[in-house]
């Protein structure tokens, strides 16, 4: 299947907050309750944030479980200036999303 007929849709384990214009993925640094309890660091958070930049904040608020790739790239034609293969940058970062577990990919 091409991964521009998937559909993405975020992480369980995720949670997205804005800061100012821009997102910010929230992460537990464990996901095991165990884990959490006994090895994070003293003074260190239960949770990892990860700051998005302008280009990631639209794509992954346009990400909702419903949307294509493709529909996701059409939707952002505007916001990257019809690039050259603009389209292409965004269905590899959808990959590097899923690579870190952030977001799944389901068929449509």
């Amino acid at each position: 299947m091409n991964l521009f007929d998937l559909i993405p849709k975020i992480s369980k384990h995720i949670t997205t907050e804005n800061e100012g214009e821009l997102l910010v993925i929230v992460f537990p640094r464990f996901r095991s309750k165990f884990m959490q309890k006994y090895f994070v660091p003293k003074n260190k958070s239960a949770t990892i944030r990860v700051r998005l930049e302008k280009h990631g904040t639209a794509v992954l608020n346009l990400i909702d479980g419903k949307r294509t790739v493709h529909e996701i790239a059409e939707a952002l034609a505007e916001h990257f200036n019809n690039e050259k293969n603009y389209e292409y940058r965004i269905a590899a970062y959808i990959k590097q999303l899923q690579q870190q577990d952030f977001v799944e990919l389901l068929r449509s």
